[in-house]
């Protein structure tokens, strides 16, 4: 086991990230000791920097409060040893098998649109009913919101964005902004709190404060009117479960179902011309 002299700051800063992670989970020190089989005392000798984490104990609680495994990395660089898990390319060869899972996964569900997004919600891999929905919006709607990556935040929140095709807008824009807000604050999202504070101040003061107020629920359509064209669609994201690289952990399948027949009827007529 590779151990690194930890600097001061290092000393310091893991107490803080166990303390304000296990804050964002809403646990109490005795809830996390119980549900990670430790003593309530060595949690808040952890936190209160009077104990010396193990790399084993990092680990443990780390899982247990379901840490990604980017920051799982910084938990254990700022105790002094060294990152676990690596960040590899999508082109990475040891990523073959997840890419090949991630282009089945997105094959299967045609004729209807999905995507493969990272946890700044940039899209890294489509299936062609995806690009279609995107063609349908204009050939250059990528260009118009602007972004290095095809970023699903600036293609909702941009002005030059698909708000004006959204006709639920009131309903589900609050609702993807909050879940954006809540990925950036439980998942450690730098990348995605970056975007966040881009689009921020291009939104209306509604979207911003109804999106503190929102209810979170199990499905919500969103419902778009494209010249004639009307479509309403809803969300299902999956997640590796048991990734063990940072690229793969933070990668997340967005699969779009009809939510009505008129829907499911376009887009499967869509699939015969092609």
């Amino acid at each position: 086991m590779t151990k690194i002299v930890p600097d001061t700051r290092a000393e310091i800063g893991f107490p803080r990230l166990l303390r304000e992670w296990r804050q964002k989970c809403r646990l109490s020190q005795l809830d996390l000791a119980l549900t990670a089989g430790v003593s309530q005392r060595h949690v808040s000798f952890l936190e209160s920097g009077r104990a010396n984490p193990s790399r084993t104990m990092i680990l443990q609680l780390s899982e247990t409060l379901q840490v990604p495994l980017r920051d799982r990395n910084t938990w254990l660089t700022a105790a002094g040893f060294a990152p676990l898990f690596r960040t590899r390319a999508l082109d990475d060869p040891q990523m073959g098998q997840v890419m090949s899972a991630i282009r089945m996964m997105l094959t299967t569900h045609e004729p209807f649109p999905a995507a493969a997004i990272d946890r700044a919600w940039n899209v890294r891999m489509s299936n062609t009913p995806f690009d279609l929905l995107g063609g349908m919006l204009g050939e250059d709607i990528w260009a118009r919101v602007g972004g290095e990556a095809h970023n699903l935040m600036r293609l909702f929140f941009h002005p030059n964005g698909i708000r004006r095709f959204v006709t639920n807008w009131a309903s589900v824009g609050p609702l993807i902004w909050q879940r954006a807000q809540r990925e950036a604050d439980t998942l450690g999202g730098a990348d995605m709190k970056a975007v966040l504070d881009d689009l921020g101040p291009l939104q209306d003061d509604d979207i911003l404060w109804s999106a503190a107020e929102t209810a979170l629920l199990p499905v919500l359509p969103f419902n778009l009117a494209i010249g004639d064209l009307r479509l309403s669609m809803f969300t299902v994201i999956a997640t590796f479960g048991t990734a063990q690289d940072v690229t793969a952990d933070e990668l997340r399948i967005e699969t779009m179902f009809p939510a009505d027949p008129s829907t499911e009827a376009l887009f499967r007529q869509a699939a015969t011309r092609q």
